[in-house]
């Protein structure tokens, strides 16, 4: 058991697993081999499973018990103005461990301090944020005796992320996601990570992703036909309203979308649930888990059999890997090899399977084995699903709260569609609409933080505001790069809290800023969509650089899609106030207990 020393006093300190899944939790507390002595030399000790905390940390599922006043949630605000906590013995047992075990190491980069409850008690990319308020741009982080950089400017992301991008890997997100995704894009190895970035990329190629508008559309009205069935009956004077959890009707239906568009195979997870279905929700629930629950203590010995969650996450995984070796097999018994040219010069409007699955199979000198390719699938499985679900739950959130932004996009898709269907000519037309889905993805970027771990020593630049000979730091540096904390910036942004899509239509100079080039829209003129050119990295939600998402157009232009269909169709509106949405965070920021929300018919469409 693990156990915290102070004094002649021994204590248990546990690690609280919080397992999520149907709307339930149920806690598991897992010993682990760590103590602290407190009161006789401030050491700390840890085993050989690399602890890395000293308390417990949560799941993200682990709920918000409070809001801080002022919440970032609500009010798309990111600071807390709650009255300082006072520091318990732990609390400073923390800030000295800070201090004397990642000085050495860091040198004069500005430190963290503050009570341990701020980890623990809200997600932490909101006390990332008010200590870059406090801190500035670049500082050091630790949790127990392992420091961690965390980064909130741009000149410094895109040092990292572009002008250096092979100096780093995953570090410890490949850590915890390998056992999910293999050696996927996400988790892989630089050298796996090249190899398979030249086959994967080409896939989503401009024929590809027109074709994917007739998926999108069709997985959509799919969602709509159930809303409307269930207003069936209503009259334009009764004005019959439904109310639905939006969120969960975006995570079925990102679900079949990449079924679809990505294994040639349909969930129907709309209308319907099946085994894999309940499989792929479970994986995905233990991704998420992963991603932020830093013990990785699935690694330890017997723990797929002796914890109940890694038992069923270990008979979901095999589920959804017969199913994908399934689909590959089938797909290579029909396999008709040729070159990339020719694969992307297919008709791809008019092909039975136009999904990246048959383009993969069936590229030339692409041979690989099945488990490469099924990593590759799970991994576009687990990451295309998460963010697509999230964004339009945000996006949708958003516009509730704000009628006329919702009224002016509803506008422009009477204008340009009328009552008929979408096309690829007629997306690059809807520009507000679009606008509204990045917006959404700057207030609640997926995933709030991007992580890396230096592979060799390197000087971080300082940044705004911070030290001009920057920040030396050695090889094993983990570094916490927040979107979150560059999005919401308002160094670089006007109102930064602000839900104001038109802002990426209006250029802005870099404020005597040096080493950033502004926000110019004309950097990427023929670009659908906003990106990290336009901003210099002030705005990364795919990140950026060598190893920026592969399906970033994929994702943007399904949600914008989905978007419209719902909006062409129906008056949104929230079922109670703002604030009672609660938020709850782990690789993409969800609702703690939905998005519910009141649909009618729309009643002025000419």
């Amino acid at each position: 058991m693990a156990s915290l020393k102070g004094g002649n006093e021994l204590r248990p300190v546990v690690f609280m697993e919080v397992q999520h899944g149907q709307r339930e939790t149920r806690g598991e507390i897992l010993a682990i081999d760590l103590w602290m002595d407190v009161g006789n030399g401030n050491y700390f000790q840890r085993n050989d499973f690399g602890v890395i905390g000293i308390s417990k940390f949560p799941s993200q599922y682990q709920s918000l018990n409070s809001k801080p006043k002022g919440s970032p949630l609500i009010r798309c605000q990111s600071t807390s103005t709650e009255e300082p906590k006072t520091r318990t013995l732990l609390d400073n047992a923390s800030n000295l461990l800070t201090n004397l075990l990642s000085g050495g190491n860091l040198g004069s980069m500005p430190i963290a301090e503050g009570a341990v409850s701020d980890l623990f008690s809200r997600p932490l990319f909101f006390s990332l944020y008010d200590w870059f308020i406090e801190h500035g741009s670049v500082y050091k982080l630790a949790f127990g005796p392992k420091a961690f950089v965390v980064v909130s400017d741009p000149i410094v992301a895109r040092h990292i992320l572009r002008e250096n991008t092979f100096s780093y890997d995953k570090g410890v997100l490949a850590d915890i996601l390998e056992p999910i995704m293999g050696k996927g894009l996400i988790p892989a190895d630089l050298d796996t990570w090249k190899l398979r970035r030249r086959v994967i990329a080409p896939g989503f190629h401009a024929s590809y992703l027109e074709a994917m508008v007739k998926v999108f559309t069709h997985c959509s009205e799919r969602s709509i036909l159930k809303i409307e069935k269930l207003l069936e009956g209503e009259d334009l004077h009764s004005k019959k309203k439904v109310e639905l959890d939006l969120e969960a009707e975006f995570s079925s239906l990102a679900l079949d979308i990449i079924g679809l568009g990505v294994f040639n195979y349909d969930f129907g997870s709309v209308t319907k649930e099946s085994p894999v279905i309940k499989a792929v929700y479970g994986t995905l629930f233990e991704a998420e888990h992963r991603s932020t629950f830093y013990i990785p203590y699935w690694k330890f010995p017997l723990a797929r059999w002796l914890v109940p969650r890694q038992r069923k996450f270990q008979k979901d995984l095999k589920v959804i890997n017969d199913c994908l070796d399934g689909l590959i097999s089938n797909a290579k018994e029909t396999r008709q090899e040729t070159d990339i040219e020719k694969l992307q010069q297919r008709d791809y409007s008019n092909l039975k399977d136009a999904s990246l699955l048959r383009f993969l199979v069936d590229m030339r000198g692409a041979d690989v084995d099945d488990r490469q390719l099924r990593d590759d699938l799970m991994t576009m499985l687990i990451a295309g699903h998460e963010t697509t679900a999230a964004v339009l739950t945000w996006a949708v959130f958003l516009l509730a709260q704000n009628p006329s932004k919702m009224k002016k996009a509803q506008a422009e898709i009477d204008q340009v569609l009328g009552q008929g269907r979408l096309t690829f000519e007629l997306i690059k037309q809807l520009k507000y609409i679009r606008l509204i889905v990045v917006e959404a993805l700057r207030l609640y970027p997926q995933p709030p933080l991007l992580i890396r771990r230096s592979l060799k020593p390197d000087v971080l630049p300082g940044g705004y505001k911070g030290n001009k000979d920057g920040y030396a730091i050695p090889a094993g540096t983990d570094i916490f790069v927040s979107v979150y904390n560059l999005h919401r910036s308002p160094y670089f942004w006007d109102n930064p809290n602000e839900f104001e899509p038109e802002r990426f239509l209006v250029k802005r100079d870099n404020e005597g800023i040096e080493g950033w080039s502004g926000f110019d829209p004309s950097r990427s003129s023929g670009a659908l969509y906003p990106n990290e050119i336009m901003s210099d990295f002030a705005f990364l939600p795919f990140g950026g650089g060598a190893r920026k998402c592969v399906g970033d157009q994929f994702a943007l232009m399904e949600s914008t899609i989905a978007l419209t269909m719902l909006l062409q169709k129906f008056v949104v509106e929230l079922r109670g106030s703002p604030e009672e949405v609660e938020l709850v965070t782990g690789a993409t920021i969800h609702t703690k207990n939905g998005l519910w929300c009141r649909l009618t018919k729309r009643s002025d469409i000419h």
